[in-house]
């Protein structure tokens, strides 16, 4: 196996036993990246200089027989809507083309006090705004699996750096699937928390009340270990819950027999892929196999996520994006007549076709005479669909669907923006309801690409999907297998 391909433990022993330095696995790393970076284009920036500072800094430490964490001196990506002190954060747009925080986003500085060694800001659908990286201002992102594939969105760059070994580990958002559909279909694992969990502060969000931060690994364990140090309070962010939690780690044991699993058969529809649904059956028959307890049940106002979600979304995004008008932050054009021309021509210049048509659409939705019909409305059967998962997890541990309705589909096939909204249908209720989920490599389409299986828990409730999701993965050997560049 190439050290490329190893996930973060793996890598963390290698180093613990001063198998190989931090250097030199990150050595390997931008080799891998000068080698296959120009076909996947998996990133928006390289920070290369400030990556091997942080490696000498955590071999230093090794020399002295410090103890080290465990994420010191393992390679890692960023999402480029996450701040990041003195390296470019652009959301993948050209609004914020020149932007460099003065000062990292939280999630990011907890990982880096423990000595993660970030190598770049990944690629992204502008301001998180579309299902395919298509939607960038800087490039096109690729599926490692098949170069024709899109990787998903908006976190595709991060999904892809980690399939395709650029990165051993990224930090990406999630605001109605964009962590969760990128890995199904790059074949890695996609952790949502419940929303809170994890702070937000200084991440550029798309929807406040919807957006949360995430990670993407290669498996399961992985996906625990970081997340014991993301999970908890920010006095910075008003928005995170003050609640304790046990060590993921310590939940990473062979053993689902006491677990109740419910398919809420509204996320079963006509509109999932055949492969995609036998992919899931298979799935299930593992996870029964192993002593869990499955059956059908149901979220009746599921129908109504998808519109509570554009709405809401749409609506937060043109009251978050207001402030991008070329005096405050952003773009500003060169040539204008008086302040109105101004803002119009920095605003239109500096965002994309995406962007635009979403605030454009957000705007409409709060005005006077529509904010009744349907904003406030939107929150209200927003409470219904909350309800639904929360009488669901009084019966059932956690829910499973299929994550997306299809297998990763070609670059510039999917031109329907309609059809590309409501294939959310599985990831955006649980954005909406506020509870975690996890995205878990479920199997392979006869073409050869991966496919992904949702773990869906109550509030707070990751360790029962990791615990899950890790006796799924020992049980399948589909998280092991690679791309081949």
């Amino acid at each position: 196996m190439n050290l490329y391909d190893l996930t973060l433990h793996e890598a963390h022993e290698k180093i613990s036993k001063k198998e190989i330095s931090s250097k030199e696995l990150l050595d390997v790393t931008f080799r891998r990246i000068d080698d296959i970076e120009n076909k996947v284009n998996s990133y928006i920036t390289l920070s290369k200089d400030k990556a091997y500072r942080d490696a000498e800094v955590i071999d230093a430490k090794i020399a002295k027989g410090e103890k080290i964490s465990d994420l010191a001196g393992i390679p890692m990506a960023v999402k480029d809507n996450i701040c990041t002190k003195d390296v470019r954060t652009t959301c993948g747009s050209k609004m914020l083309e020149s932007f460099v925080p003065p000062y990292n986003g939280e999630a990011y500085e907890r990982l880096l006090k423990e000595g993660a060694v970030m190598i770049g800001k990944t690629n992204m659908d502008e301001f998180a705004m579309g299902s395919t990286t298509e939607n960038s201002y800087y490039k096109l992102t690729k599926n490692p699996w098949n170069l024709k594939m899109v990787p998903g969105g908006s976190s595709g760059g991060s999904a892809a750096a980690v399939a395709s070994g650029e990165a051993f580990y990224a930090l990406g958002s999630d605001t109605g699937g964009s962590i969760r559909q990128p890995a199904t279909f790059c074949g890695v694992v996609g952790f949502k928390p419940t929303y809170g969990a994890v702070s937000r502060y200084g991440t550029v969000a798309y929807a406040p009340s919807l957006e949360q931060v995430g990670v993407l690994t290669k498996d399961v364990s992985d996906c625990a270990i970081i997340l014991n140090h993301l999970y908890g309070y920010d006095e910075k962010d008003s928005t995170t819950l003050n609640v304790k939690h046990d060590n993921f780690k310590n939940v990473l044991k062979e053993d689902i027999k006491d677990l109740r699993i419910g398919l809420p058969k509204e996320l079963y529809s006509d509109g999932i892929d055949s492969e995609v649904k036998d992919s899931i059956k298979r799935a299930l028959k593992v996870l029964e196999s192993m002593g869990a307890y499955i059956e059908e049940t149901n979220l009746p106002h599921s129908e109504y996520a998808l519109p509570v979600y554009y709405i809401v979304a749409l609506s937060e995004a043109s009251s978050s994006l207001a402030r991008f008008d070329g005096i405050r932050y952003g773009f500003k054009a060169d040539e204008y007549k008086d302040i109105d021309d101004m803002y119009i021509k920095s605003r239109s210049g500096g965002f994309g076709k995406e962007a635009k048509q979403r605030i454009i659409f957000g705007t409409h939705a709060l005005i006077d005479s529509n904010y009744a019909s349907y904003y406030d409305k939107a929150l209200r059967v927003r409470r219904l669909i909350k309800e639904d998962y929360d009488r669901a997890f009084k019966k059932y541990d956690l829910l499973i669907t299929p994550t997306y309705p299809t297998a990763a589909f070609k670059i510039g096939e999917e031109s329907n923006e309609l059809a590309l909204y409501m294939a959310d249908l599985c990831t955006v209720p649980v954005n909406v309801a506020g509870v975690p989920a996890m995205s878990v490599p479920c199997g392979f389409t006869d073409a050869g690409m991966p496919m992904g299986m949702q773990i869906i828990g109550k509030h707070l409730g990751e360790a029962k999907i990791i615990r899950a999701a890790y006796v799924y993965e020992k049980g399948t050997n589909h998280s092991k297998k690679r791309p081949s560049l």
